[in-house]
């Protein structure tokens, strides 16, 4: 029992550290665009920088005698950590958690006499979540009409309050934890031990754990570093491609096989464009190798320190262009050399390593690959890379299954645009269903889900392939599945034929009905979509007055409750019902169900496009589904919106009747 409790616990907890990592690097990752903005005009700007403007550079003094304020000070000061700070607080609760995370975040910055990163990391997030859970508090309990008023003063004021705790609390703690975390970073530079830090870097590289580190703790230091003395070591502790480059190389001259056919490709995907994961299979195929990457990054610090040489901002990706292109104007020969040598170690060690190791078995680069996968936990791009590229599985695709939070709205409707496409190309013997993701078994050779919902699926299917979408109505990754079928198909080398003893649908939606097992009963009993549900010019301005008002439209058919309402503003939070083609179909969480009395559907169309989380909406269609009823409307709807010429019908349908005939007899 110990024997197997270890590893699952060492498993939990580099799990957490790679979810904790890739939290962090959410927030800096999108706004990379800002640093190497700052960073250039940092460069070029500065009194040491290429081109010296005082006005631009902030040093000097103006005509009247007062410094020079520049780009460089206030984009450090202000705009950076606010950008992270806001990115991280839309990533718990979208833009109204991004909001309130800036305002909070400006309390740790007026109060800080650093750029105050470590803060907004902290504050973005922590708005997000608390203005959340407040929100939660009194939802569906504001009256009608006084909703706008409600949510932007608790907002407001909360937004305030945090910045007061960030000023008075926040603040010195971080700038506390600054200091000793700086002050650690150059004890270790004076001390001549900063190479050693390697002996950390590399493996956690390999195990998908640097962004913890790189984005946690480097990144933030690197840019206080660079503001006060210009350049920055810390943003080549991990960055560096010579390592890698070194290992990659060692295939190319003494590995075997499949490596070292593929080691030229990935070299240039490394170096040039800086996917560092592409060399990670290579590592994990001969563990041991490990230690080149760690000579290699060691060597690559001490000849940084040694030169005095750095970066102004961090290099993101870690291509050798960007580093160049972020390298101070007096450091470009210490970078230079720090690649060099950190390959040509990395080189001569990887290489007396595989060269030992040539009469022995040389490792399986797909085993090494899928390690990598289970390690990062989930498909990366260095492995489709390495794998050929696409949508790919060793697994014949038998059963694919669509999953949503709630398994009856956005999956049933994606399953049914899919499963149109795979039934048009003719593979008969595949089986396509929607699921809720909380129902999910591990019996399925493929999930296709919601990008935002990955992680959840992966956990409840661990054997099966995972493909992520963002437009439900008109995803690309569709036909990546079909041309997978095809091929998988030729493969096989057998027609693609019906499964025997059963006669093929006679219409689309008993086709649809057959693959989600709609009980044929209901079909002849319940009134799924009704002329009063049907309206042609909605009121709703927003997103969230929308949605109330296909939840409205459902509760009059008596088919929810005022509860099932509020999950459906839940569920929007949590996962966009957006689905492409103008189309969203708002619906409750799985948990709601036992709100739904009755299935049914509504109709919305508006005159002007409502934004929804930032895609234009024309069409709202309000889902209620009790044991799979309304699957069958659901499957004419995804028809409908696949196709733009029907899409245009209905934007100039005059009728409610011209509606109920586009959709078909769909109480029939």
């Amino acid at each position: 029992m110990s024997t197997t409790a270890a590893p699952s616990r060492l498993h939990a907890t580099r799990a957490g550290v790679q979810k904790f990592g890739t939290f962090l690097s959410g927030m800096i990752m999108p706004n990379i665009g800002a640093f190497i903005a700052w960073g250039l005009i940092t460069a070029l700007f500065i009194k040491t920088g290429w081109l010296p403007v005082p006005v631009l550079g902030g040093f000097g003094n103006d005509a009247s005698g007062a410094p020079n304020v520049g780009l460089v000070g206030p984009m450090i000061t202000y705009l950076l950590p606010l950008l992270i700070a806001y990115t991280g607080g839309k990533a718990v609760y979208d833009v109204r958690g991004g909001v309130v995370g800036a305002i909070a975040t400006m309390g740790v910055i007026v109060g800080a006499g650093i750029p105050m990163f470590i803060g907004a990391m902290i504050m973005g997030p922590l708005a997000g979540w608390t203005m959340k859970k407040l929100d939660s508090i009194w939802d569906g309990k504001i009256r009608p009409g006084f909703e706008m008023l409600v949510n932007n003063f608790s907002a407001g004021i909360w937004g305030a309050i945090l910045a007061l705790v960030g000023f008075f609390l926040i603040d010195p703690a971080v700038t506390a934890l600054t200091t000793v975390a700086g002050n650690a970073v150059q004890f270790m530079v004076n001390a001549g031990i900063l190479p050693l830090t390697s002996i950390f870097i590399e493996p956690a590289k390999v195990l998908f754990l640097n962004n913890a580190v790189n984005h946690g703790v480097l990144t933030p230091l690197g840019i206080q570093q660079s503001a006060s003395q210009g350049k920055s070591i810390l943003f080549l502790l991990e960055a560096n491609p010579g390592p890698g480059l070194g290992v990659l190389l060692a295939y190319m001259f003494f590995g075997k096989g499949a490596a070292k056919a593929s080691a030229p490709g990935a070299a240039l995907i490394q170096f040039i464009g800086g996917i560092h994961e592409i060399y990670f299979p290579y590592i994990l195929m001969r563990p041991i190798l490990i230690l080149a990457t760690i000579g290699g990054g060691m060597t690559g610090i001490a000849t940084l320190a040694i030169t005095h040489a750095g970066l102004v901002a961090p290099s993101a990706p870690g291509s050798i262009i960007a580093v160049l292109a972020q390298t101070s104007r007096d450091s470009y020969i210490g970078v230079i050399l720090a690649v060099i040598l950190a390959c040509a170690v990395s080189f001569i060690i990887a290489s007396l390593i595989l060269r030992a190791a040539r009469n022995k078995d040389e490792g399986d680069l797909a085993a090494a690959t899928a390690s990598m996968e289970g390690m990062k936990g989930r498909k990366s791009m260095a492995s489709t890379l390495l794998a050929g590229g696409g949508v790919a599985t060793a697994t014949e695709i038998r059963n694919i299954v669509f999953a949503c939070d709630a398994g009856m709205g956005s999956s049933a409707m994606g399953a049914s645009v899919l499963r149109n496409k795979i039934k048009a190309a003719g593979h008969r013997h595949v089986t396509v269903v929607n699921q809720a993701i909380a129902n999910l078994t591990d019996t399925y050779d493929m999930v296709v889900v919601h990008q935002d919902l990955a992680l959840r699926a992966e956990e409840k299917t661990p054997s099966a392939q995972i493909v992520t979408v963002d437009n439900f109505m008109g995803s690309p990754k569709y036909d990546e599945i079909v041309a997978l079928l095809d091929e998988q198909a030729q493969t096989a080398n057998k027609p693609f034929e019906g499964v025997a003893g059963k006669a093929e649908p006679a219409s689309e939606v008993e086709a649809a009905a057959a693959h989600v097992a709609v009980p044929q009963h209901h079909a002849e009993t319940k009134n799924i979509l009704r002329r009063e549900s049907v309206i042609l010019a909605g009121s709703a301005g927003d997103m969230p007055s929308a949605i109330d008002e296909a939840g409205h439209l459902l509760k009059a058919t008596g088919a929810i409750d005022d509860e099932y309402i509020q999950s459906m503003h839940e569920r929007e939070r949590s996962v966009s019902t957006f689905m492409g083609n103008g189309l969203a179909i708002p619906h409750g969480t799985n948990e709601a169900k036992p709100h739904i009395a009755s299935s049914a559907v509504t109709f919305v169309r508006y005159a002007q496009p409502i934004d929804w989380q930032g895609k234009p909406v024309t069409f709202v269609v309000g889902i209620a589904g009790k044991d799979k009823e309304h699957l069958g409307i659901l499957a004419k709807i995804a028809k409908v919106f696949g196709d733009k010429e029907q899409v245009a019908r209905l934007e100039a349908a005059q009728t409610v009747d011209e509606v109920l005939d586009i959709f078909g007899k769909v109480n029939a």
